[in-house]
This record gives C-alpha cells, structure tokens and sequence, in this order.
C-alpha cells in the first residue's frame, strides 16, 4: 500500500479515484481550497493536479471529510442497522460513535453483539462503546445488568471502543463501588469514557470530569456548554428528535474554544432523517444559527476524530482515510455523493448498497412479557386532593414538575375538563406485574391512549392516555405484536410492530418511516400536540436522569433528589399554582368526550 500512495502521490501511476475540478474544506486551516483529489488504497494519496481510473466532476461542490456522529444510539432510529446506514450514508455520514444501551437494556451484550454484526453489512463503519449503566439506575427493572467486574473484563477486550454515556453522575460523586469499578475498568484497558450530566456544576463538574470521563451531550443552556467545554470536556452539540440543541449551544462556540465541540444525534427517528436528514442537519441548523460553515465542518469532522482517537480520519488530507461527504454547498449541505474508503457509496440521496439479509438471531427476537393487564391496572388513588405531575415540554427531555388539584370519584382520580392525562410504566421483561402510576401534562391527547415499547432506558412498556380501558388496550396491543407502538382510541386501534428487541424494525427503512408518520398522524387526530413527536416524547418520560420528574415501572422518580416521589402531594403555598390545568374549548378537536368507565 505505501509503496502505490507514493507513486500516486507522486504522479506515477494513476490513482484509483480522483474527485475533480471541486473544492474542499481544509479542516487544518479552515480554508476552503482547490484542487483534484486523489485516492489510492482507500486513502487520499495527495491534492492538487491528478489523473485516475475513475474520476468524477465536482465542479461547482465542495468536498469535506466524512461525517462523524460523535454519539448515537442505533436503536433510536427504530431500524435493524443495515437500514440505519443506507438512510444516513447518503446523507454524508461515514462513522458514527454508537452506544447500545437501549438493546443491552433489553437484550444485556448479545444486544450489543447483534449491532456489531448486523452493522458488518453495511459500508457504514460502526465504534462500539460499552453501555456504561445497565440499568440506568437501580430504581427501575430491566432485561440485563452489567457489573463493575462484568464491564472491565468486557473493555480489555476490542469489541469496545469505550464506556458509553454515564448517567450515574450521583454514583459518581458518591464514590458508589459499581460506578468507579467502572471507570477504573475503563482507565486500565486506556478506553475513553462519555458523559451525560445535565446541570452539573463548579466543584462537582470537577470532581465528574477528574473522575476520567470526556464528553458530555446534555448541555442545557450556553453557560453551561461554555462551563464544560473550558474544564477540557468535549461538549456535544445535539440535533435529535426529541432534544434538539444545536442552535442554541452554537451561541458557546469561539475562536479559542472551537476544537471542544462536537456534533451528535444521540436519539434521532427514521421519520426524521427521511424527513429532515442526519448530521447534514446538525450542520444546516448551525449555519443558519450564524456558525461559521468552516467551523461547523471541523466540529463534524475532525473535532470527533481527534476525540475518539479515530487516526487517518476526520481530514481530506495525504495519508488520510478518503471518507468523503461531497456537498452542492456549505449552506443546504445536500449531498450529492458519499465515498467510503475511496468508494462511492451513495449518490443524491440514494445508497449504492442494499440491506442484503438481515441479520435478526433469536437473542434479539420475543422480548415482550407483560403481566397481567386490565382496566384496573390504571386506577389510581389519591390520598388527598393535590399530585406531583410530570409537565412534558417540547423540544427537551427534561420535564417540570407541577402540583395540581385532582378530583377523584370511585376510588380513580377524575381528569374530566383537565389536561391532566395518565402515564403508566409496565414491566415488561420478566412479566412481574409492576406497574407506575403517575400524571403529566402538556401533551394534549384526549379520548384514547398511546404506548410503546421504547421507554428510555430499561425500555418497559410506558402509556398515556385519558381513560382506563383505552390504556389497558394499548399495553394489550404492544405484547399481542411483540413489542411496538400503538394507539388506541375512539373506536380504532393501530399498531406498528418492533420486532427487534420491541425498539427496532426489520421493514426497510422507507416503508417503516411512512407507516411511522401514519401512527403519528394517529396520535395527532387524538389531540396529541403537533409541538411533540409523540412517540419520542413519551418513550423519555420514563428516562430517570434527566430532570425533573420521571416514571419508571416502580413508581414516580424526582430525579434531583434522586430518589422515588410520592403521587400525591401537599396543597401549594402560592395561591393558583394548584392550578386544575383545565383545558380549553377546542382542544379536544371537536371529538365527543367519553364517558365514565
């Protein structure tokens, strides 16, 4: 090989491919520059004047490094991984840094093993972290745990690039055995760790980060990207689908600070990416935000690179792995075409690899195992007239709190004439029977339910709805289809089945998002608001690290104090803060409201 990069570079032999006539971003210089490039063996051999056996205009397009999502689980996009890569590769993405966790929830590391191998499928090059919190924490039940011993015995080896985002930042601090297990497992096989700390400050950010993790991609605000970023973290700017922060956090990227950011999707739908795209939109969302487009490709490309220790990648540069992403301009980012390791992979929009067969072994297959479930399972008693309620806000995985009147009648609250809506967390790993109760607001549903089997990150069976019957209907639905999502209401039941570890779909990728879009559009005709993918926004509402309050299968968790809450709550001191949320007219979207159970 470097025998051939030498005369290649050297104009003796003609390379492989040449890229011509274009631009490209020097991520080195932050210069936009001209010149051929030519690729040998799967690198770029040099630039400037070049001859290839294969040559492709790119007149009028600028060339820039292969897109790198710095962290991404997989599973979110509810797709097997083959069908992952042919939606993002042509979009410009080449490498992705995946954490697992939510199929090792569910499946423990034969989950993380079928990523591995199914990903083999594909052009897409896949690094694998660890999942560093199986369970999230120890207040909710999942389908696998992973011990300190389990995690550093699995890091020596080379199945894992790292330890995947730690969200124990209370064990941390804490100095709890398991957790520094943990990171001392990964300190001694040389691994990187990322983090996850929404909020985290001053001394105890210090002690998190001198704990040895790196990154971060729960920046809440622009002081604290700016915070983290100037203690030496790497801070993640994330476009996703249920959290969006890239233009907001882009306001804490300077000069002097550029190279401690990154760009990730962490939780990103296959709807959304048909729709709207993948780290391309990361990179438009920046832009029009008023980041440099030059900085914006760095922070795509070699910030994640140097990061991850991903040597020859992250540049157009000799020697360099030729991962390519070439755009019509650095504005829109359309990408007309996507080389990897020097080959064309996929041309406006379209991928040049199929899915071929599908890898789905038996480990990752029958997961769904609900107890028991009546229209009964939901009642739920106040002892007095006022609940903590979860108030979901668009945009953000973190949740209020509120304290609300709620009136019973029959031994079951009465959310009649409220926006009050019920949430419940069943277990579905063991079929034990556990179920959370609790209430939220903000979403808007009215007349039915909704569920999945996605619920962030011991990934039990989570439902909203208004009335009982409709609920116990929708949870009744998910195990009938192995695990999914489904709504439930005014006469109608739809479903759509996740027959991978009840969170990923084998349909290919085109036809999983459309049927996706209609169960939306179900859910929407319920009064679900517009303001929310609902799906997403509820699969997070079981999510116990991220503030303010959550449900997990054993019960209402107040995440600050990192422990369980109690439904029902004192009277509020302030005159109409308890207050009933009704809902006004209108909302219901012209839908009769049922009647009593």
């Amino acid at each position: 090989m470097i025998e051939r990069l030498i005369d290649v570079a050297l104009g003796r032999t003609p390379a492989d491919v040449v890229l011509k006539n274009g631009t490209f971003v020097n991520v080195f210089t932050g210069q936009v520059q001209r010149g051929d490039i030519a690729i040998a063996c799967g690198k770029v051999a040099g630039i400037g004047a070049y001859e290839g056996e294969r040559e492709y205009d790119i007149r009028g397009k600028v060339a820039v490094p292969g897109l790198i999502d710095a962290h991404v689980h997989i599973e979110s996009a509810q797709l097997s991984p083959e069908e992952f890569a042919r939606l993002v590769m042509p979009r410009g993405t080449t490498t992705v840094i995946a954490d697992p966790h939510e199929i090792v929830n569910v499946c423990g590391v034969d989950g993380a093993q079928y990523i591995a191998r199914a990903a083999q499928n594909t052009p897409l090059e896949v690094k694998l972290m660890l999942p560093s919190c199986v369970p999230a924490t120890p207040f909710e039940t999942s389908g696998a745990c992973l011990t300190g011993e389990q995690t550093a015995a699995l890091l020596q080896g080379d199945a894992f690039f790292g330890l995947g985002e730690f969200m124990n930042a209370p064990g941390v601090l804490g100095k709890d055995a398991e957790a520094l297990r943990k990171l001392e497992g990964a300190r001694a096989a040389g691994k990187m760790v990322d983090g996850h700390a929404p909020g985290l400050e001053g001394a105890e950010l210090d002690a998190y980060i001198a704990a040895g993790i790196s990154t971060d991609h729960e920046c809440t605000c622009v002081a604290e990207a700016a915070e983290k970023a100037a203690r030496g973290m790497y801070v993640h700017l994330r476009e996703g689908s249920a959290a969006r922060n890239v233009a907001e956090n882009c306001g804490a990227v300077t000069a002097a600070n550029l190279r401690r950011f990154l760009f990730c999707t962490d939780d990103r739908h296959a709807a959304d990416i048909c729709a709207h795209g993948h780290l391309d939109a990361a990179l438009r969302t920046a832009v029009q935000a008023g980041l440099s487009p030059v900085w914006a490709v760095i922070i795509a490309t070699l910030n994640a690179a140097e990061c991850y220790g991903l040597r020859g990648k992250g540049a157009i540069a000799p020697g360099c792995d030729a991962d390519i992403a070439v755009f019509d301009d650095l504005e829109n980012f359309h990408c007309a075409f996507t080389f990897k390791k020097g080959e064309l992979v996929a041309i406006e929009g379209m991928p040049l690899f199929g899915a071929g067969q599908k890898y789905l072994p038996d480990c990752v297959r029958d997961t769904v195992h609900v107890g028991g479930i009546s229209p009964d399972s939901f009642r739920i008693s106040l002892k007095g007239g006022y609940a903590n309620v979860i108030r979901v806000q668009p945009g953000s995985l973190v949740t209020g709190r509120s304290v609300r009147a709620v009136a019973s009648a029959d031994g079951d609250v009465d959310l009649r004439g409220t926006d009050l809506l019920k949430l419940a967390v069943v277990e579905r790993h063991r079929g034990s029977g556990n179920i959370g109760l609790g209430l939220a607001e903000g979403c808007g549903l009215w007349g039915g339910a909704i569920a999945t089997s996605v619920a962030h990150d011991s990934h039990n069976v989570i439902v909203l709805g208004d009335n009982n019957a409709d609920m116990a209907a929708a949870v009744q639905e998910l195990a009938r289809i192995g695990g999914g999502m489904a709504v439930v209401g005014r006469g109608r039941t739809a479903s759509l089945p996740l027959d991978i570890a009840g969170l990923m779909s084998s349909l290919p990728a085109e036809e999983y998002a459309a049927r996706a879009a209609a169960l939306d559009e179900a859910a929407y005709e319920l009064g679900f608001s517009r303001e929310f993918s609902p799906f997403m926004a509820l699969s997070f509402l079981a999510l116990p690290v991220i503030p303010s309050l959550k449900l997990t299968d054993r019960g209402l968790f107040d995440v600050e104090k990192f422990d369980f809450c109690p439904l029902d709550a004192d009277p509020p001191q302030e005159a109409g803060a308890a207050d009933s949320g009704a809902r006004s007219e209108g909302d219901a979207g012209g839908a009769e409201e049922p009647g009593e159970e």
